[in-house]
């Protein structure tokens, strides 16, 4: 079968053949629908190299967010039909942990000791026709389009999580919501902020056709530049933003979050661009929170595919056959998607 390989450090991923895989005890083989393409991909083959921090040795497939059909059930598994859609949990945890029991394999105690993090990070993940799937990991689909539902599984569960940890700041009336960043994760953080709150939803970019997009899904923005932190606190009558998410996590989007907020409010960083924020006593709001998150839980992935059965979330998506799935990473890279792209090995 054919698939997207990181081969080797700091270098572009390869088309190749590979062999297809057999679900073990407890797994479940997968045709694959959609894998999206993610800028944790990027950073996986051009940024991290043997010595860095939570470097993941090559080779492996490519693809952690992933949707398709069962198309074999390996030993020990029942309770799954063939030809049934699912979307995929990512992370794989050791199993038996405090945090893998409850859901949470992103935060296993044992990561250290595992021989990968997840599909597509470190285990062969779903860039490729066919990818074996721990039973566990799978979430129903029912009759919702597997294609268009793959990038939830990061780009739909990470904002999802950070959005379900937030919701005390923004219980009430008169709440503001701050998304920063209007890619991939950052319009659907907009779509589940709206559906799930009454908050206010501001969003900020500094492309005008993604901020058009926020406001088609009922956002009010505000583009960047150096009145941004004032345009924002004057939509809260310049109380500041109940809840911040920065999508980016570079050091300046930290910076226009943190000054937005509203005393006792809440600033998750989602973006994992490496920024640095500075905590003063007096430059910060009184009973504010700087917080990060990391994927999400199973538990919260059922919830977003919940969400997308009934509508709440809608995905924007470019479709690439196997074939040009190396210019959807180059696309992504050269700032070209104006949505999620999404490579279907099977058309």
């Amino acid at each position: 079968m054919r698939a997207v390989v990181f081969r080797e450090w700091q270098t572009f991923p390869t088309i190749e053949e590979v062999d297809q895989p057999e679900p073990r005890a407890g797994e479940v083989l997968l045709k694959v629908a959609g894998a999206g393409a993610c800028h944790s991909d990027v950073a996986l083959y051009r940024d991290f190299a043997p010595d860095s921090p939570g470097a993941i040795a090559p080779p492996f497939v490519l693809g952690h967010e992933n949707a398709g059909w069962v198309e074999a059930l390996g030993p020990g598994v029942d309770g799954i039909e063939v030809g049934d859609a699912y979307l995929v949990y990512g992370p794989i945890g050791c199993g038996h942990c405090r945090m893998c029991s409850r859901g949470q394999d992103t935060y296993c105690e044992n990561a250290a000791s595992m021989p990968y993090l997840g599909l597509g990070l470190g285990r062969d993940g779903g860039m490729a026709e066919y990818v074996t799937v721990p039973a566990r990991n799978l979430v129903a689909l029912g009759d919702a389009d597997p294609v268009a539902a793959a990038p939830l599984a990061d780009a739909g569960l990470t904002p999802y999580h950070a959005v379900k940890n937030a919701l005390p700041n923004l219980a009430g009336g008169g709440r503001f919501a701050l998304v920063i960043g209007l890619g991939g994760l950052g319009q659907i953080a907009v779509q589940i902020l709206t559906a799930l709150t009454g908050a206010t939803v501001i969003a900020t970019d500094m492309k005008p056709e993604a901020m058009a997009q926020a406001e088609a899904n009922g956002a009010i923005t505000v583009p960047g530049g150096d009145d941004q932190v004032e345009a924002i606190r004057e939509l809260t009558g310049g109380r500041g933003v109940d809840a911040a998410f920065d999508i980016v996590g570079a050091g300046p989007t930290i910076e226009v979050a943190k000054a937005s907020m509203a005393q006792g409010g809440r600033l998750t960083v989602v973006g994992i661009a490496g920024g640095v924020v500075e905590w003063s006593f007096f430059t910060t709001p009184y009973e504010s929170t700087i917080t990060n998150t990391y994927w999400g839980t199973i538990e919260d992935l059922h919830d977003v595919a919940a969400m997308y059965r009934a509508g709440q979330i809608r995905p924007e998506v470019e479709r690439y056959a196997m074939d040009d799935a190396l210019d959807a990473y180059r696309r992504m890279e050269a700032g070209e998607l104006s949505g999620r792209a999404v490579v279907t090995p099977h058309g």
